[in-house]
């Protein structure tokens, strides 16, 4: 958690990065997250039946199973990131299934062991939610999910045990296939942070520098996930160079959008 809390400075937005575990050359390419200049590592576990995803990471799920990727090789995934890079927070993303099989405190024990420091899990709505009990008393953060569909009679329950950051999902839709209205963004990100401490990250349809920098502006930090899989899935086992490259765009153009005091 100290991670994470560290991942959000007060005079910038924060470059948080997602790729799917196990597509492509994933511990070169997480390393190249990190040298091109992420804050946070977000690692997808690939699922069959990924309802929130657009094409492109529907895909990177598909390559991921192709190879051969299993639950235990994401936590060895993540153990060696740890290893590798203690200061970075590392974020497991992903649905229930592949989370609560073995149940949650299995889950939560095992994400412990490997050093992650948070999980956003896409399907579990508060009401059913037994992830973040357990998550929370083995010490890593449950991030959870804003949309614009959340208004004020729900948004209490969405925070609740809410920790790490809030993820604004700024599109009602799949991931990479649409852009959100600069405008609509703000007036988001104002209503999120008057009802929460944490820190606000506003994700789905971020694919540009330009768009970063202008998120970068009034949140807490950008997500960008669709844009580096699409990367990966073009360049495959040589991906690390390219995606190092376009990630250092992202945070030249943030580190330029100094942010709007609230």
């Amino acid at each position: 958690m100290t991670r994470l809390a560290d991942a959000f400075p007060a005079h910038r937005a924060a470059l948080v990065t997602f790729v799917t575990a196990g597509d492509g050359p994933t511990p070169a390419i997480l390393d190249a997250l990190v040298e091109g200049g992420a804050d946070v590592i977000e690692l997808g576990m690939p699922f069959t039946d990924p309802m929130a995803d657009g094409p492109a990471i529907q895909a990177a799920n598909l390559r991921s199973f192709s190879a051969g990727t299993t639950t235990a090789g994401i936590f060895a995934i993540a153990a060696g990131f740890r290893d590798r890079h203690p200061s970075i927070p590392l974020v497991l993303m992903g649905y229930a299934n592949p989370m609560l099989r073995r149940g949650a405190d299995w889950f939560a024990g095992q994400a412990a062991r490997a050093g992650v420091d948070g999980v956003i899990c896409v399907d579990l709505p508060p009401e059913e939610d037994e992830l973040a009990p357990a998550l929370t008393a083995a010490g890593v953060s449950f991030i959870r999910l804003a949309t614009p569909t959340t208004d004020a009679a729900r948004l209490p329950a969405v925070l609740s045990g809410a920790s790490g950051f809030v993820y604004y999902v700024s599109v009602a839709g799949i991931t990479g296939l649409q852009q959100a209205a600069q405008l609509s963004i703000d007036e988001a990100v104002t209503r999120l942070k008057q009802a929460t401490n944490l820190p606000v990250a506003v994700g789905f349809g971020v694919r540009t520098p330009e768009q970063a920098a202008g998120i970068a502006r009034v949140a807490d930090g950008v997500v960008v996930g669709s844009a580096i899989v699409d990367i990966i899935g073009r360049h495959g086992a040589d991906a690390p160079a390219p995606v190092r490259a376009f990630v250092r765009s992202l945070a030249n153009a943030m580190a330029d959008a100094r942010k709007v005091p609230a």
